[in-house]
């Protein structure tokens, strides 16, 4: 048996030397040997590893001989490098490695979060000369080889967290309060001390009445004396040199008293370290990411915590394009994260003053990202011009030399251009620029006394450049009075949201039509998507992978929104906000960082 055990050592050994020098990145779920040579081992042939497969969601290790990181790789794509070492828990008698580790490695993988579920030895007197350090050397060492391979496997290693459940969060306080202690001699002088910790219901102190004793006598054997028992209650060794927390434990915790957390919060504020602290009436002990009640909502505060502390990559947003009162101050920018709550940036103030167009306005400003990487934005200048105004930017606030472009002035009876929007073809690398006409003698069948005579259509014309502009021609004729289009594509076919703006009998609603190309021909529109309120100014964008579609509410001085869902589409209006006074806009997608400049402005 000592032989085979031996033989399994060295198997392992090569394997991680050959993991360390060949291979830049770890495959997802790839399990590796922590040691090439454990710290002060007994080899027993009475003790090895058990695991209970009896409940999939708690199943259990027991027994550990040979600890293990296994990893779990974030999309680089969605990650800045933060890594998350996971030590489930188990009162040091087992470790509940699947609800506790591999579930939370998962979650964390979701945030674009590197995790490394630690598979610790357990304290045992039959495989280690002192059990009560065993456990802390292993996560010692775990966080020195996922800092000293941080280059390799493309992690931040001043980014480094330690989490840890019930017993496991003993392991990763104690790390947290004594990673400098030599408990292994190693000429390797990477820090072991994590930059923030992370722990859920977790053990703290082994002090009587507030310990969790099953842990307490595990971990110090069962005759501990008060020296050692107040060198393991981590409230106790808290300096100004802790690492950031954040703490979460239920207050009917009846297995893990809730002073354990409380104690070691009073102690980091004590040391002015910054602390995050969750204390849930109810869930017992033990509720892994949560299971129902409030103690569920805790991986969603731990989330915003860590975006917060920078831990996670800020995603892109999301900002408006609008106007306020009849468009004379020009282009106002709100931004949002979510989609859902938009505020509004330089005080809604304006970004940019119109100077061009009859009546020098900027109405229904409208913003694309271009293929050349720049913003293009054209917007209505007057009520009765024959063209429209045009500028681009490369940061939303230094615009270039604002133009007016004649689309309509080669029609001697167009008395109107209004809300011009533009959409790109990735094919053709071509501008599409179109906006609604009314052209005097055309299209009669429709023309209505109480619009005052107007009866639109819409037109277009393309570009390269925004210099050539092709003959401007018809884009989209439904057969009623149609105003405020707006393209985008979604899958293989183009969807225009559209405005019928038919009087008598009342529409006032928001429609689609569809196309294979995006110069047309377009379908018939669709029923509206709107009710019975009247509504303008659509524009749609895609967020959480289902379609949303804003809308001035014009009649009502306030915005509404439809997203379109398996059944239809659902009015979603009182589950958004914007700034008050907000008009005909436009929405796009933009970068945190480009966010942030906004910000400052």
């Amino acid at each position: 048996m000592k032989k085979s055990n031996n033989l399994n050592r060295l198997k392992a050994s090569l394997l991680f030397i050959s993991l360390s020098l060949t291979i830049p990145a770890l495959s997802q779920k790839k399990e590796i040997p922590l040691w090439d040579k454990i710290p002060d081992e007994i080899v027993s042939k009475e003790y090895s590893e058990e695991v209970d497969h009896k409940n999939e969601l708690s199943e259990g290790v027991r027994k550990v001989t040979l600890p293990t990181l296994t990893v779990y790789l974030a999309d680089p794509e969605k990650s800045n490098g933060t890594s998350v070492i996971i030590c489930p828990g188990g009162g040091y008698g087992m470790l509940a490695i699947n609800k506790e580790g591999f579930k939370v490695a998962e979650w964390l993988n979701s945030l674009g979060i590197n995790a490394f579920v630690l598979k610790y030895r357990l304290p045992s007197d039959l495989i280690m000369k002192n059990k009560t350090v065993g456990p802390l050397q292993d996560a010692q060492e775990a966080v020195r080889l996922v800092r000293r391979n941080a280059i390799k496997w493309k992690l931040n290693p001043g980014k480094i967290g330690i989490m840890g459940f019930s017993a496991g969060g003993h392991l990763a306080s104690t790390l947290s309060t004594h990673y400098n202690d030599k408990v292994y001699t190693s000429s390797d002088t990477t820090s072991a001390k994590p930059n923030f910790s992370i722990l859920i219901y977790p053990v703290i102190s082994m002090q009587e009445g507030v310990t969790h004793q099953g842990s307490k006598d595990n971990l110090l054997g069962k005759n501990a004396g008060s020296e050692l028992a107040d060198k393991y209650s981590n409230e106790k060794q808290i300096t100004a040199e802790s690492p950031k927390t954040f703490l979460v434990h239920a207050t009917d915790d009846k297995a893990v008293p809730v002073e354990n957390s409380i104690n070691y919060y009073l102690a980091l504020k004590k040391e002015k370290i910054l602390a995050e602290m969750h204390l849930y009436e109810n869930g017992g002990h033990g509720f892994g990411l949560g299971v129902k009640g409030t103690n569920a909502n805790w991986p969603k505060d731990c989330e915003k915590w860590l975006t917060a502390n920078n831990y996670t990559l800020k995603t892109d947003g999301y900002v408006f394009t609008y106007f306020k009162g009849n468009g004379e101050d020009g282009l106002h920018l709100a931004y949002s994260e979510d989609g859902y709550k938009w505020t509004a940036l330089k005080n809604d103030t304006s970004f940019l003053t119109p100077e061009v167009g009859k009546d020098k306005l900027m109405r229904d400003p409208c913003v694309i990202k271009g293929g050349d990487g720049l913003y293009h934005m054209v917007w209505t200048v007057s009520w009765t011009d024959k063209g429209i105004g045009y500028a681009s930017s490369k940061d939303l606030i230094h615009w270039s030399k604002q133009e007016f472009i004649p689309v309509m002035a080669h029609e001697e009876k167009a008395r109107n251009t209004w809300a011009p929007e533009i959409t790109y073809d990735e094919k053709s690398k071509e501008y599409m620029i179109y906006w609604a006409s009314t052209i005097e003698g055309k299209f009669l069948e429709t023309k209505s006394e109480e619009e005052k005579g107007y009866n639109h259509r819409i037109y277009y014309t393309t570009t390269k450049d925004f210099k050539k502009f092709t003959k401007t021609k018809l884009l989209y004729e439904p057969g009623f009075n149609v105003i405020d289009a707006s393209i985008v594509k979604q899958e293989q076919q183009y969807v225009m949201y559209l405005k019928d703006e038919t009087r008598n009998p009342v529409q006032k609603n928001i429609k689609i039509a569809f196309s294979k190309n995006l110069t047309g021909p377009y379908s018939s529109a669709s029923k509206a998507i709107t009710g019975d309120y009247w509504a303008e100014g659509p524009t749609a964008i895609k967020i959480d992978n289902n379609w949303i579609v804003y809308f001035d509410k014009y009649t009502q001085k306030k915005y509404g929104a439809v997203k379109e869902t398996s059944k239809g589409w659902e009015d979603i209006s009182e589950q958004i906000s914007f700034p008050t006074g907000t008009r005909h806009g436009t929405v796009i997608k933009i970068s945190a960082e480009e966010i942030n400049t906004l910000k400052k402005e």
